[in-house]
């Protein structure tokens, strides 16, 4: 691989950039952690952020760094990686990430970034860029993750049903309000360990093709690790709060119950995939677990044009991010 002759004035600016996109990947998703224990009204959205935020940056010490490893590693040819490729990337991730904030749109941060990759890739160098096997794997989650989140959130909700059918309602929503603080705390750490890590990847490969860190080191520089945990806790305390009463109420009615077994769901989800190194969606693996609590309680408790509407800007996310992606590669050919 053919090292990369940039100025570290541009590397730095690079750096700084994909350090915004992990602060905004933040500010986005942090709904996703939050709606369900603020909608059930458990906690106080300055409280509910704090302790999300919290447990972004605790996962530095709990998830492996698998996830970083297919971003940095198994998405695009290395060897076509240069700062044009990445400021493409991050610009049309950026993005779109700021247009669905604007109208409150649940999409994937995630996705906006793999889309940025494979969108300045082929503008560089056509689609023999891509690796197969890494955006494959990425975009059967597409589907996989939401119907994981559904499956998981809908199995939980009718155990706890069964398990608590002689309790008063009263009681079981005493149980679920301190149970739902687990529940809460546990999807911030796996959407900390996940999302914080793609980040990670996109430094990663720039170091590397800059000649700045060695292609066969295992994990990226504890500096890289550290900024972007940190800048993803930091972005998860300002919160997206336009996006929080769409995945908290709009979907389904959430009592304290049903925020436990959708963030518990999509929780289990998030660390199962982390531990295999699959970058997936926390936006798409809650709203599949809301609507299945919401589901196995009856189909009329969800709301199926909300739902449809946020598959839409699912399927739209990684071809609108990549054409975002090869104009913002192009017009940086000619600034940069």
């Amino acid at each position: 691989m053919e090292t990369l002759h940039i100025s570290i004035y541009v590397l730095g600016m690079l750096v700084v950039l994909a350090l915004i996109f992990d602060f905004m990947n933040g500010f986005h998703d942090s709904a996703n952690s939050i709606a369900t224990v603020v909608s059930t009204g458990v906690l106080k959205p300055q409280h509910a952020v704090a302790m999300a935020a919290f447990f972004n940056f605790i996962a530095i010490f709990v998830v492996n760094m698998k996830v970083a490893q297919t971003i940095g590693k198994g998405t695009i040819d290395p060897n076509i990686v240069d700062h044009y490729v990445i400021f493409g990337a991050l610009v049309g991730a950026i993005s779109w990430n700021l247009i669905t904030w604007y109208y409150g749109i649940p999409s994937s941060s995630s996705h906006a970034l793999i889309g940025g990759l494979v969108g300045a890739a082929v503008a560089k160098a056509g689609t023999g860029s891509l690796i197969s096997g890494g955006l494959l794997k990425t975009v059967a989650f597409i589907v996989v993750a939401p119907l994981l989140g559904f499956a998981l959130g809908s199995i939980i909700m009718l155990i706890v049903a069964w398990v608590f059918v002689k309790a008063t309602p009263r009681k079981v929503d005493g149980l679920f309000r301190k149970l739902q603080l687990v529940s809460a705390a546990a999807y911030s750490l796996g959407h900390g360990g996940n999302d914080a890590q793609k980040t990670m990847g996109i430094i990663w490969m720039l170091l590397i093709a800059a000649g700045y860190v060695n292609a066969a080191d295992a994990h990226p520089p504890a500096w890289v690790i550290i900024s972007c945990y940190a800048a993803i806790a930091f972005g998860t305390l300002f919160g997206g709060w336009r996006i929080v009463k769409t995945m908290g109420q709009k979907i389904t009615k959430l009592k304290p119950v049903g925020g436990f077994c959708a963030e518990t769901g999509g929780a289990m989800t998030l660390l199962m995939s982390s531990a295999f190194g699959i970058p997936v969606s926390t936006t798409h693996t809650i709203t599949g677990a809301i609507v299945g609590v919401g589901a196995s309680q009856k189909a009329s408790a969800v709301r199926w044009g909300v739902a449809g509407n946020i598959v839409w800007a699912w399927i739209f996310t990684i071809p609108a991010s990549a054409f975002m992606a090869a104009v913002a590669w192009w017009i940086g050919t000619h600034i940069m």
